[in-house]
């Protein structure tokens, strides 16, 4: 019996999710599957990817293949490279906190003041701005001939 290594699609029409299943090689898409080893969650910015890399492992060394998404998923985990006995990938990247965005916004925006491009001001703020105190003097121009 060949054993594949597949994504199983789940989820709704434009909301995939996929599991990692171990399943024979003649079963459909969303069948049945032998063993549960991962999932991959596509539209997550970034994209959420978990695998057993002990299970991961196993199934590789017992002969069963990989499809060529599944293979680029292990390949983004490393399982792949530990099966091959290649060096391991760089670590996938982790989301950014809050607290690191706003360090980088601070960091970015300290560079920008050196530049010396101004202060930085809207421009129709300055609109705004210039219009109130038209309306303000016109006020002022309507009640001193009152």
């Amino acid at each position: 019996m060949a054993v594949k290594i597949k994504l199983k699609r789940l989820g709704k029409i434009r909301q995939p999710h996929y599991r990692i299943v171990v399943a024979d090689a003649r079963t459909r898409r969303d069948g049945r599957a032998i063993e549960e080893i991962g999932i991959y969650h596509p539209t997550y910015n970034p994209s959420r990817i978990e695998v057993n890399a002990e299970r991961a492992q196993y199934w590789l060394s017992v002969g069963a293949q990989p499809t060529e998404a599944v293979l680029a998923i292990l390949k983004l985990t490393g399982d792949w490279q530990a099966h091959k006995g290649l060096p391991a990938p760089a670590p996938l990247l982790q989301p950014a906190t809050k607290e690191s965005k706003r360090r980088s916004f601070d960091e970015f925006a300290k560079a920008l003041e050196g530049i010396g491009e101004g202060k930085g001001e809207a421009i129709t703020q300055k609109a705004k701005k210039a219009d109130k105190k038209a309306d303000e003097a016109e006020a002022a121009a309507e009640s001193t001939e009152a």
